[in-house]
């Protein structure tokens, strides 16, 4: 082949690799006639036939183990029969056992810091109560043409209707899936401390992720409980979708923050109020916590939540954009942001600040890991962190991260 003949195009095509190492994402890595191939559907050490499913050119594409040749002894019978090549794209690891599962996210984990912050991590990612099933408390479907939900397929916008769902809890996916819906919406839907079931569905505008049209079904406001306190707020908004993970995080915030009396604190990225609370209660009365939400609804749930801590101000507007505001300086600092992690401006804006001790609470642990080395060009060392299984069956894990000066 010439330089200008163009790569031959392996979508469809069959081979036969020995699947590597896990990768970030919820697949393992192979190599097949010198290209890396992005395995899903496989377990490292076994042995497999792959079918392309997306080839884009380059020295990578991706594809769905179909043969198992010689199985990991790891490996079992996935509980859902659409967990399969060309099924629902939601789970990525019931092929697994709950060890196993829980092992190579740790070795992601454990990947992402080496390669990104130049840091070895062996701890392990923890187990919380409840299993590997009926945890998912929160969940989003999308609606076929037929007006049936389901979830969609790996990388794709295809639809997969579903009569169940083996990892969410009762009064989510078993409320919405027997009824018909608007063709091409979504449907949030959540069960909250109460066991009341909260849905909306959201029509969006062809090619546009903000809905036209939006319809709430039963009450607009979910109740839980968490950290010795009640959370009322908007049922599609933003709350840890594992039960016990709410919890949980607070109780390692707590631990590791060590705010002082009369001190300040800032909760970036507040959400509603969770780590805000924890965060009066060290302060007293006569300290400050900052808490700041981007989201109006949000941050207005949060601080009506929180409007019997007085040492509470709550901010609404980009975390970004807050902190350039006369603020006072914080000792400690939580900081939750989405996947896409909190990036270099605000990682700066902290360190300018100079508090003693940063709390980062993570749900992806590539972001994790860039802005730990981030906080590192600014005198700030790793001295703890701890990861959570709050994601059973699939890829996700969520770790807090204790960065010092």
């Amino acid at each position: 082949m010439t330089g200008t003949e163009p790569a031959a195009d392996w979508t469809g095509r069959r081979v036969e690799v020995e699947v590597g190492a896990v990768a970030h994402g919820g697949h393992c890595v192979a190599r097949a006639d010198g290209r890396v191939v992005f395995v899903r559907h496989a377990l490292p050490g076994e042995r497999v036939v792959v079918e392309i499913t997306e080839d884009r050119g380059g020295s990578f594409c991706r594809g769905d183990a179909v043969e198992v040749l010689t199985a990991s002894p790891d490996r079992v019978e996935p509980p859902c029969p659409l967990a399969r090549p060309g099924g629902c794209g939601g789970c990525d690891w019931q092929h697994a056992s709950g060890v196993a599962q829980r092992a190579l996210k740790q070795a992601v984990v454990a990947e992402q810091l080496q390669r990104l912050a130049g840091i070895t991590w062996d701890g392990e990612v923890e187990e919380l109560a409840g299993g590997l099933v009926h945890w998912r408390t929160r969940a989003r479907l999308a609606v076929d043409r037929r007006g049936q939900a389901g979830f969609r397929a790996h990388r794709s916008h295809r639809v997969v209707p579903v009569g169940d769902c083996v990892i969410a809890a009762p009064g989510t996916v078993d409320a919405v899936v027997a009824d018909r819906w608007t063709p091409g919406a979504e449907l949030d839907v959540s069960v909250d401390a109460n066991g009341y079931t909260h849905v909306s569905e959201l029509i969006l505008e062809k090619g546009r992720r903000q809905p036209r049209a939006h319809r709430v079904i039963g009450s607009a406001t979910a109740l839980e409980r968490a950290a010795r306190r009640e959370w009322r707020f908007d049922a599609q908004g933003f709350w840890q979708v594992h039960p016990d993970a709410a919890d949980m995080l607070a109780e390692v915030v707590g631990q590791w923050s060590g705010a002082e009396t009369g001190g300040c604190a800032w909760d970036l990225y507040a959400g509603v109020g969770l780590f805000a609370a924890v965060l009066a209660s060290q302060v007293g009365p006569q300290g400050t916590v900052v808490a700041v939400e981007s989201g109006r609804r949000a941050a207005e749930d949060g601080a009506e939540n929180l409007k019997d801590l007085a040492q509470v101000r709550v901010f609404s507007g980009r975390v970004e954009d807050v902190l350039g505001a006369d603020l006072p300086s914080p000792d400690v600092v939580v900081l939750d942001p989405p996947r896409k992690g909190a990036g270099r401006e605000v990682v700066e804006a902290i360190a300018d600040r100079e508090p003693a001790r940063v709390v980062y609470v993570a749900c992806d642990p590539a972001a994790l890991a860039r802005d730990v080395a981030l906080f590192a060009d600014h005198g700030y060392r790793l001295t703890n962190l701890r990861a959570f299984d709050t994601f059973p069956m699939t890829h996700h894990v969520e770790c807090v991260a204790l960065l010092e000066r």
